[in-house]
C-alpha cells in the first residue's frame, strides 16, 4: 500500500461509517405530532341550522355526523400549538374558552388561548345556538346548552386524544389546485379592486389547496390538515338532514382511503378540510340563474324579473346530495393527490405565537388612501348590518324586497330597525356607503347582538404561518392578509413565510370585505360588521402581531370578551317525554325492509322511536346496517355517519309524543351479496323524568 493510500485509508473508512450510520440510524424528528378526532355531533331534530338563517330549516335527521379533528405539534423546547378544524358552522367565543378550562384541569396551563386554534368549516347544515349573540342565535331561538355542551366535549376530547397519541415525526407542506370546485358569487364586487391588485391573480377565487402532512419517523402519515376556500352550502336551504357538507364528506373520503377497513370517525388517520378566505366563494359552480325561467341574474344585484323566482345558484350533480358528493370528491383527489406525493417541503423551525384581543368599536390604524395619496388615521364602527345582508347570497337567497348592492335606505325599514335598535348620526357615517338595517351594536338587550371585541391570533410553525380569523374574509381580503404577514416577517428581519388563512376561528363575527368591495354593498360587504375599514384595522394587528413573533417579543393581550353565559335566552324547549302507540314499544319495527333487494336499490324501514335528543349518541350511532358473515356474527357495514345512510324522524303525535325515524340504506354496484339487517338504537324519556335505552332490528333480508 502506497503513502498516499494510507494518507486516504482513514477518511474513507470515517465517509463510509457516517454514510453506514445514516443509512441504520433514522434522522432526527422535526417535532412530536398528534392527531385526535371525535364525535361531536349536536341535536340532530327540531334545532334550527346555523346558516342560512331559515326559520323553517329546522333538523329533522342525520345524513353525516359532525366531528372535530385536532392536531398537535411541538419542537425541541417545548413549545406546543394545536390547530382544531370541527365540522361546525364557524367557532363561539365561549366554545373555545370553556374548551381550554377543561383542558387546563387536565394538563394544567399547557394549552392557552393563545397556542390553541379552534376553526369551523361552515357547514350550514348543522344546529345552532352555541355562538352566545343574539343574532346568530336567533334561528334556534336563543342558545341551545346541549348542542353547546355537545361541541365543546367533542372538540376536547379530540385533542385529549391528539395529546395522548403524540410521537416523534415530520411535517410537510404541499399544494396543487382544485379545478371546477369553487366560483366567486360576487364578482361585481370582486371587480371594485384596483385593477393592478387584480392583475396579479389569474383567477376570482383562490383555487389552491394548501396541505399540512403529519408523517411518524417511518414515513406513515398520521394526519393532515387540508386548508381550501369553498363554502360548505351544497346542501341548500331546503335541507333538514344534519350534514357536514361537502368539505365535511372530502374529510371522510380521506380518512376512508387511509384507513379503507374502519367506519366513519373510526380509524387512526385524520384528514381535515379546513375552512379559509372562503367569503364570497361558492361550491355552486354552475352559476345563478333565475329559478323558473332559467336566465341569467342581473349580474350587480343577483335578483331577476318580476315573475321569474328568486336567483339561485346552482351546483353540478342532478340534485343538492349529488352535488355535495361531486364537489367533495373533487376536494378529496386533490388531498389524496398530494398525500401521495413526494414534491412536498418539509417544515423545520422553531414553533411560536401570538395571541391579542381588539375592541373594534375603539380601533383607530393608520390607512394610505391611494386616491388622496396620503396616510389616514381611520376607525372601526359599532357593529352593523346592511340592507344588503337581508337579500342572502346566491347559495341561499332572502326574503322580501331586498336585493343585493342596495346604497340607499327606506322609511318602512328605517322604522322597523328603529323599534330594536337607533343607529346613531355617528353609526351612519362610520358605515357608509353601508345602508344600516340592523344597528346591533346598539342594541339593549340582556346580551351582545354581535361581537364588539374581536381575537387574532397567529400559530407559527417553522416557516409556516396560520393566521387565525374570526370571520369569513372574502377571496381578496384574505390574499392581503397573507401578503400583510409575509411582508411583516421579512420587514422585521425574519424568514420568509409561507401564510394560510384559517377562517371563521375562535370567534365568529360575519365577514370581512376589502374597503373596494364594501363600496358595492353586495352581502358580503353589508355583512362586513365594523365599517369600511374592517380589514384595514386586521391588517394592521396581524402585522404588528406577526413582528413581535419574529422578534420575540410579548402581545399586550387586549380587553376579554364579555362573560354573559348566565344572561342567555334559550326559547326552545327540551324532551318532556316520549309515548308509544297502544301494544307496540320503543324500537319495534313500524316498516320491515322487503325480502330482497338488487344492487342498487334503496332499502327503508322504520321504528317506534324515542326523541334522537335524549342521547346525542356520542362514539356511537342511531343505527346500523349489520351483514351476516358467520352464523349468528353480524358485521357493521355502516352508521348514521356514512354517505349512503340516512335517517329522518317524525312526529307522529304532539298530544301522546308518539314518534318514528325513518331509515334509508342506499346499496350500490360495490355492495357485497349477503344478508343482511338494520338496528336502531336509542333512548325514551319517561314522564316522571329519566331516559332508558331501548333498541330495535328488522327482519334479515338479502342484497343480490
Amino acid at each position: 500500500m502506497t503513502q498516499l493510500e494510507k494518507q486516504l485509508r482513514l477518511p474513507l473508512l470515517v465517509v463510509g461509517l457516517l454514510v453506514l450510520s445514516n443509512l441504520l440510524i433514522p434522522p432526527v424528528s422535526s417535532y412530536r405530532i398528534g392527531v385526535g378526532r371525535a364525535d361531536c355531533t349536536g341535536p340532530p331534530v327540531e334545532i334550527g341550522f346555523m346558516g342560512y338563517a331559515e326559520f323553517s330549516q329546522r333538523g329533522h335527521g342525520i345524513h353525516l355526523r359532525q366531528f372535530s379533528r385536532a392536531f398537535i405539534f411541538e419542537d425541541e423546547q417545548g413549545e406546543r400549538i394545536v390547530f382544531v378544524s370541527a365540522d361546525a358552522g364557524m367557532m363561539g367565543h365561549a366554545v373555545k374558552r370553556d374548551v381550554i378550562d377543561l383542558l387546563q384541569k387536565k394538563y394544567g396551563d399547557l394549552y392557552r388561548f393563545e397556542n390553541v386554534v379552534l376553526s369551523g368549516t361552515h357547514s350550514h347544515s348543522v344546529p345552532s345556538g352555541f355562538l352566545m349573540s343574539f343574532l346568530y342565535d336567533i334561528a334556534s331561538l336563543g342558545f341551545v346548552p346541549q348542542n353547546f355542551n355537545a361541541m365543546v366535549e367533542g372538540i376536547a376530547l379530540s385533542i385529549v386524544r391528539a395529546h395522548e397519541n403524540m410521537q416523534e415525526g415530520r411535517v410537510y407542506v404541499a399544494e396543487t389546485e382544485v379545478v371546477d370546485a369553487n366560483i366567486n358569487r360576487s364578482p361585481s364586487a370582486y371587480e371594485n379592486n384596483p385593477k393592478e391588485e387584480r392583475l396579479l391573480y389569474k383567477d376570482y377565487t383562490d383555487k389552491k389547496l394548501v396541505q399540512l402532512k403529519l408523517v411518524n419517523n417511518e414515513g406513515k402519515p398520521l394526519g393532515a390538515i387540508n386548508w381550501f376556500p369553498v363554502h360548505p352550502t351544497s346542501m341548500n336551504k331546503t335541507n333538514c338532514y344534519l350534514s357536514s357538507d361537502n368539505v365535511g364528506y372530502a374529510s371522510i373520503l380521506l380518512e376512508k382511503e387511509m384507513d379503507p377497513d374502519s367506519l366513519p370517525g373510526q380509524g387512526d388517520f385524520v384528514g381535515a378540510m379546513a375552512a379559509s378566505n372562503l367569503g364570497d366563494v361558492s361550491p355552486n359552480v354552475m352559476g345563478p340563474k333565475c329559478e323558473k325561467t332559467g336566465l341569467p341574474c342581473d349580474l350587480l344585484t343577483s335578483s331577476c324579473p318580476s315573475g321569474a323566482g328568486s336567483c339561485i345558484a346552482s351546483g353540478p350533480g342532478r340534485d343538492m346530495f349529488d352535488s355535495t358528493k361531486l364537489i367533495a370528491t373533487r376536494i378529496y383527489k386533490a388531498a389524496s393527490k398530494l398525500l401521495r406525493s413526494k414534491k412536498s417541503r418539509e417544515i423545520k423551525g422553531p414553533i411560536a405565537f401570538a395571541h391579542k384581543f381588539i375592541d373594534m368599536t375603539a380601533a383607530s390604524v393608520p390607512y394610505y388612501n391611494s386616491t388622496t395619496e396620503r396616510t389616514e388615521e381611520v376607525h372601526g364602527c359599532y357593529p352593523a348590518m346592511g340592507y344588503s345582508f337581508a337579500a342572502g347570497t346566491t347559495d341561499g337567497p332572502g326574503a322580501f324586497d331586498f336585493r343585493q348592492a342596495m346604497l340607499t335606505d327606506t322609511t318602512f325599514w328605517n322604522t322597523a330597525r328603529d323599534l330594536i335598535a337607533v343607529p346613531t348620526a355617528e353609526d351612519k357615517s362610520c358605515h357608509a356607503p353601508k345602508p344600516i338595517l340592523v344597528a346591533s351594536g346598539r342594541t339593549t338587550f340582556s346580551y351582545e347582538t354581535q361581537p364588539k371585541i374581536v381575537p387574532a391570533q397567529i400559530l407559527l410553525l417553522g416557516d409556516f404561518v396560520i393566521a387565525a380569523v374570526p370571520a369569513e374574509f372574502t377571496t381578496m381580503s384574505g390574499r392581503r392578509l397573507r401578503k400583510t404577514i409575509e411582508g411583516a416577517s421579512v420587514e422585521a428581519g425574519g424568514k420568509k413565510v409561507q401564510v394560510v388563512v384559517a377562517g371563521l376561528s375562535n370567534m365568529y363575527t360575519s365577514y370581512v370585505a376589502t374597503p373596494e368591495e364594501y363600496a358595492i354593498q353586495r352581502y358580503e360587504g353589508a355583512s362586513t360588521l365594523y365599517g369600511p375599514h374592517t380589514l384595514t384595522i386586521y391588517l394592521h394587528n396581524f402585522k404588528e402581531l406577526m413582528k413581535k413573533v419574529v422578534n420575540g417579543e410579548s402581545v399586550e393581550e387586549g380587553p376579554s370578551p364579555p362573560f354573559e353565559d348566565y344572561k342567555q335566552i334559550t326559547l326552545s324547549t327540551g324532551v318532556v317525554f316520549d309515548g308509544h302507540p297502544f301494544r307496540m314499544y320503543f324500537g319495534d319495527v313500524q316498516e320491515q325492509p322487503n325480502e330482497t333487494y338488487a344492487r342498487g336499490e334503496t332499502v327503508r324501514a322504520s321504528f317506534v322511536a324515542g326523541n334522537p335528543r335524549n342521547n346525542l349518541m356520542h362514539e356511537k350511532t342511531y343505527f346500523t346496517v349489520e351483514r351476516q358473515v358467520a352464523d349468528n356474527q353480524w358485521k357493521v357495514i355502516a352508521t348514521d355517519a356514512s354517505w349512503e345512510t340516512k335517517f329522518k324522524w317524525i312526529r307522529k303525535s304532539t298530544l301522546f309524543a308518539y314518534s318514528d325515524v325513518e331509515f334509508e340504506w342506499d346499496t350500490g354496484p360495490d355492495t357485497d351479496e349477503g344478508i343482511y339487517r338494520i338496528q336502531h338504537f336509542g333512548y325514551w324519556r319517561y314522564i316522571l323524568g329519566g331516559t332508558y335505552p331501548y333498541n330495535g332490528t328488522t327482519r334479515n333480508f338479502n342484497v343480490l
